[in-house]
């Protein structure tokens, strides 16, 4: 069922790259096609996007909008929770199939990849989720590609798997979730962080902790879209366009000029996945 979109905020005086979307899975809740989506978000200065795979068939899809659309980067991966349901052999079978689409030029990332202890509790499938994460490690390597991570309620674990692994040339932290202590435990690793919609509603001081204290070569924003609208449209659908509420937000919480931030995340996202485009 489509729900109400929210009207199009003010543009952002600067461009500014959506580091995180689901274009595929926005288009069926918000009504918007890809293209739609596209376009709306360059009306207010969201000129980039970078579209996330999140399972071999939605890989290929990401790939395939990446060729089509040159404002558009694909990452290609099996989500923790879809790794969570897979057999060992499926998920070998699976790995085969990412590493051939890692190599494809419009593949900036391996993402997104890590762990969900908040779904998956326990047992055999958190086992799969550490099995995953390791191999999209190796993966990202071995491609020269950006490790693209989810973290939700594993902070500890997520940085035992990296420090296991050896961390690679570039990584995200996708959808940051942490306070200021494991900010400073990824910044010290090299990481990039992404904020998200999240960090502008009230009850989460310590994630604007964590905002305040990333440097300002390594902080990106993103959508998630299309989830984790920020305020003041929070449970409405989120898209690309909405991205001006965050980024004005980060900039007040940063007490830095809205054009500084906005250039600061473009360069970021730039740098974080392997150059311009």
């Amino acid at each position: 069922m489509k729900k109400e979109l929210p009207p199009t905020p003010e543009p952002l005086p600067r461009p500014v790259v959506d580091s995180h979307c689901h274009l595929d899975t926005a288009s069926h809740v918000t009504g918007l096609s890809p293209a739609d989506a596209i376009a709306r978000a360059a009306e207010v200065n969201i000129t980039r996007i970078v579209q996330i795979g999140c399972d071999v068939e939605d890989s290929r899809w990401a790939v395939q909008v990446a060729e089509e659309h040159p404002s558009v980067i694909a990452t290609v991966a099996l989500h923790p929770n879809v790794a969570a349901r897979m057999t060992r052999e499926e998920l070998s079978a699976a790995l085969v199939e990412l590493d051939g689409l890692a190599a494809q030029d419009r593949v900036r990332g391996v993402g997104e990849t890590g762990l969900d202890y908040y779904r998956t509790r326990e047992g055999e499938g958190q086992a799969r989720q550490h099995e995953s994460f390791a191999a999209h490690i190796s993966l990202a390597k071995a491609h020269g590609k950006t490790l693209v991570i989810h973290d939700r309620d594993a902070h500890d674990d997520i940085l035992k798997v990296l420090d296991a692994e050896g961390v690679p040339e570039r990584f995200v932290m996708h959808c940051f979730s942490g306070d200021a202590a494991f900010a400073r435990e990824c910044l010290d690793r090299g990481g990039y962080l992404s904020f998200p919609g999240p960090v502008t509603y009230k009850a989460n001081e310590d994630l604007r902790d964590a905002l305040r204290i990333t440097p300002a070569d390594r902080v990106l924003v993103e959508t998630d879209a299309p989830y984790l609208v920020p305020m003041p449209w929070r449970g409405s659908p989120n898209a690309s366009y909405l991205i001006p509420h965050t980024v004005r937000f980060m900039a007040d919480v940063r007490g830095e000029p809205v054009e500084e931030l906005c250039d600061a995340l473009t360069g970021n996202a730039f740098a974080a996945f392997g150059g311009a485009w």
